[in-house]
């Protein structure tokens, strides 16, 4: 059986003083049998995830990736400066990403690639907006997005990164996917993989992102096809994040 694995998100949040306390209580509440965790701090915290995880069973990774390894881009971080500090995972198309600065299938398809080349897992976010879910085109739009990545990378790609689905209308909305919506996308997503390689569509991690909470944790995780979850806002309360963990 794969292992499920669990993501916490932390997006614009955090200073030194709360991480501390958040990162030490996830390192030592985190059981490493079965189950991969991950924290994806801001790029200013990196150095003190892998001062307080390093040796532990949590890996720290990060909420983005320039598509570029070197030159001129200001501001930009590659993906071969993420290994100087230890980076283990990258996310890569968050939803966030594409609908507020600008990041479309193609430039998710360049850093999915980036990261892969300088050995950061990456974890790639597909999913649709309220309206393309109303407008009954959520397939075609996951597909698409699948599909640019695959162009670019090969599916043997995959079998070294993670997939997310995340419902855009349901991140942050305190609305959540049922159990049974998500798995019908996730199958979904696999069923697309196994068309061009069955084994990498059974051993690819598809993890659901959400509004994933302690209260539905278990039964999202026990469909068949969603192996673990991506975590937003809940990663940042230690008791609630790992709840979700031992939920996976």
């Amino acid at each position: 059986m794969r292992k499920s694995f669990v993501a916490g998100n932390w997006k614009m949040h955090g200073s030194l003083a709360s991480n501390l306390g958040l990162l030490n209580a996830v390192r030592s509440g985190t059981d490493a049998g079965g189950i991969d965790v991950a924290l994806c701090v801001p790029y200013p915290y990196l150095a003190q995830a892998r001062s307080v995880l390093g040796g532990s069973a949590v890996a720290w990774g990060v909420q983005d990736v320039s598509e570029h390894a070197t030159g001129a881009y200001t501001g930009e971080v590659s993906a071969t400066m993420l290994t100087d500090f230890g980076c283990i995972y990258a996310i890569v198309g968050h939803s966030e990403r594409r609908s507020f600065y600008g990041d479309t299938d193609t430039v998710v398809a360049a850093k999915f690639s980036a990261a892969l080349k300088a050995g950061v897992t990456p974890i790639l976010c597909v999913g649709e907006t309220l309206a393309e879910r109303e407008a009954d085109i959520t397939a075609a739009v996951v597909t698409r997005q699948l599909n640019a990545v695959l162009a670019v990378a090969g599916i043997g790609a995959l079998a070294h990164a993670v997939v997310a689905y995340e419902p855009v209308w349901a991140i942050g909305t305190g609305r959540t996917a049922s159990p049974q919506q998500a798995q019908q996308v996730h199958a979904l997503i696999r069923a697309r993989i196994a068309q061009e390689d069955a084994g990498v569509a059974q051993g690819v991690r598809i993890l659901y992102g959400g509004s994933v909470k302690p209260s539905n944790a278990q039964e999202l995780f026990g469909q068949p096809d969603i192996d673990g979850g991506l975590i937003g806002g809940a990663s940042l309360v230690a008791a609630d994040f790992l709840a979700i963990c031992a939920a996976a």
